[in-house]
């Protein structure tokens, strides 16, 4: 006896409902998505849930930084600033830039709602 399988596709991202706290999020290929937030998630659990490469994260113990974003430059100031322990393992990074974040240590609140983020290339 054989059994079929459907393989069945991730579904498409649906619009975004007036007033929803959302973050813009441009993925590894390029393409800009916008994620509906949950107030008190961190940034990695909303972008893991969406599918968005953050499925082989340490879940936010600071073990591997594979959360690793890239803040636009007008979204950096509407999230608190790196924690030391936040800094020292951004700097095991080959490659760091001026705003890279690791979202597993930016906790979601909707004020910041309109955040604009990079995923990093992977490392």
């Amino acid at each position: 006896m054989s059994i079929a399988l459907d393989i069945i596709a991730d579904p498409p991202l649906t619009p975004l409902e007036p007033d929803t706290p959302f973050l813009r999020v441009e993925d590894r290929n390029g393409v800009v998505h916008e994620l509906a937030a949950v107030e008190g998630w961190r940034l990695m659990e909303i972008l893991r849930d969406y599918g968005m490469g953050m499925e082989n994260t340490c879940g936010g113990a600071l073990a591997c930084a594979e959360c690793h974003v890239v803040l636009d430059a007008g979204s950096v100031a509407r999230v608190p600033p790196p924690r030391e322990d936040e800094l020292e393992k951004l700097d095991e990074l080959p490659m760091l830039y001026e705003n890279s974040r690791l979202s597993c240590q930016i906790v979601w609140s909707d004020e910041m709602s309109g955040l604009s983020l990079k995923l990093a290339q992977e490392t």
